[in-house]
């Protein structure tokens, strides 16, 4: 009599702390089905200590079977050195697909391998456009999608990108945003967090995160950011994370003396001061998000946004990067708040509709 069928391993593959976020909750479901057995691969390429090691024991996520410590380095000698760590842990484990989450350089480094040694190949995140070549995560998201055999995506703008340029729609899967299940399934426990009391923070508070190239590199860039947000802090005070890209690059000169800089935060203190906030300046794309399932105001300091739905739904105002327009930007958020719609399928399910999409798609492979 044949025995039960081995289970089928899926490489789960994460790089910068954002990408965890979204992998928990899949991992977690990969987890309990028998069908399956996750394998972690962290690239190392965020390797400190509260931008990664802590993610993992606060989102409940088993260690990583493999660690390539790759570390910082340029885009170029970033994503080849990814490549050829990734290879032999491919080789050895054997997989039945390759899963990639977002837009780093781990994203298309581990697609990149996997593709060519002809491993299945899924994206989750798939379909986000910036239309901003000169964003290096845009590379990596067009790249990562040309090659993919199954695309996850969390918004209707990412699947009519991926039909625009030419992705059979039978590999496109709308599952919803695999984010968002980490903040529903951590939200009660984050509320219990003492970071608030711990900081001193005492009434209404802006949260600020700052951490894009564009922004942070160029000091004199960089200082007109922070005489905005200084403008804004009249307001209330502003509680600001500082990325160590970012630190790097501010001056004392910089800082009003109602922004507060303080040492990166783990997920569950973070998820609690955007609940408590009154609202929340950023150039991230996953706390874009965040604050519209949390219907909080958001600023998004950039240009540009890849997640069209947290402005057309939810409480995303973008911004610019210019001193007059982040200014005109909160005056207007100030005067006529967004009341926001959580966007379809952001409901904390997606995991389970991924789980769905990946075992249809091996089955029929």
């Amino acid at each position: 009599m044949a025995g039960p069928e081995a289970a089928l391993k899926i490489l789960c593959v994460g790089g910068a702390r954002p990408n965890f976020m979204k992998l928990a909750p899949l991992v977690r479901a990969l987890g309990q089905d028998a069908l399956f057995e996750p394998v972690l691969v962290h690239t190392g390429q965020h390797y400190d200590e509260k931008m990664s090691g802590q993610f993992f024991r606060e989102l409940g996520m088993p260690a990583p079977a493999h660690n390539l410590e790759v570390g910082s380095a340029s885009h170029a000698q970033q994503t080849g050195e990814i490549m050829k760590r990734f290879e032999p842990v491919l080789i050895e484990e054997n997989p039945a697909a390759v899963v990639v989450v977002g837009d780093v350089n781990s994203t298309v480094a581990c697609a990149l391998v996997a593709k060519k040694l002809l491993y299945p190949v899924v994206h989750v995140e798939a379909g986000l456009r910036s239309f901003d070549r000169s964003m290096p995560e845009e590379i990596n998201r067009i790249v990562t999608d040309a090659i993919s055999d199954l695309l996850l995506v969390t918004e209707e703008s990412a699947m009519a990108n991926l039909y625009k340029e030419g992705i059979p729609q039978a590999r496109v899967v709308h599952v919803g945003n695999l984010m968002i299940d980490s903040l529903y399934f951590h939200l009660e426990k984050a509320k219990n967090s003492d970071v608030i009391s711990r900081l001193g923070i005492t009434g209404a508070f802006g949260l600020v995160t700052l951490h894009r190239p564009a922004n942070v590199d160029d000091p004199e860039h960089l200082a007109e950011l922070m005489r905005a947000l200084d403008w804004i802090s009249q307001d209330f005070p502003l509680y600001f994370p500082v990325h160590p890209r970012t630190r790097a690059h501010l001056k004392n000169g910089n800082v009003g003396e109602r922004i507060h800089l303080i040492d990166p935060l783990g997920y569950l203190d973070f998820l609690c001061l955007m609940f408590h906030s009154s609202a929340v300046f950023t150039d991230s794309g996953g706390i874009q998000e965040e604050t519209t399932v949390l219907g909080r105001p958001c600023l998004t300091l950039r240009e540009n946004t890849e997640r069209p739905v947290t402005i057309e739904q939810g409480t995303n105002t973008l911004a610019g990067t210019t001193y007059d327009g982040i200014v005109s930007a909160w005056k207007q958020v100030r005067a006529n708040p967004k009341i926001a719609r959580v966007p379809q399928m952001w409901d904390g399910h997606a995991a389970d509709r991924s789980l769905a999409a990946l075992g249809s798609f091996l089955k029929n492979r």
